[in-house]
């Protein structure tokens, strides 16, 4: 029985994909509206609001899911994992294109006695 439940729902398969894409596009997409807000605080935070957007959307669909709203097998483990990778992807490209696009800051001067 558990072979079934393998099959029917493999690491492997495409839907596992489009969650990792859905997740890591709806990142990016959030990532980008968050950094053109005039607000400072979003604009500092806005890899870590794209991610959390991005794994709420993949709950509630996973939630619906569960729910029988869509045709499906119901909700699933793996693909909330799918879900995971697909925003950590995401989040890792935006540091590292952050880091590399960001002007770098002097060093703070020390104060001298002398």
């Amino acid at each position: 029985m558990v072979e079934k439940d393998e099959d029917a729902d493999p690491w492997l398969g495409a839907d596992k994909f489009h969650h990792i894409l859905m997740c890591f596009s709806i990142t990016l997409l959030f990532y980008f509206l968050a950094s053109l807000t005039s607000h400072p605080l979003l604009r500092r935070h806005a890899i870590s609001i794209a991610s959390l957007v991005s794994l709420l959307a993949g709950a509630a669909k996973e939630a619906a899911d569960h729910l029988r709203f869509f045709r499906s097998s119901g909700a699933s483990f793996k693909d909330a994992i799918a879900d995971v990778i697909g925003v950590f992807i995401a989040s890792l490209a935006l540091s590292l294109f952050r880091s590399k696009t960001s002007p770098s800051r002097p060093l703070p001067q020390g104060i001298s006695l002398l």
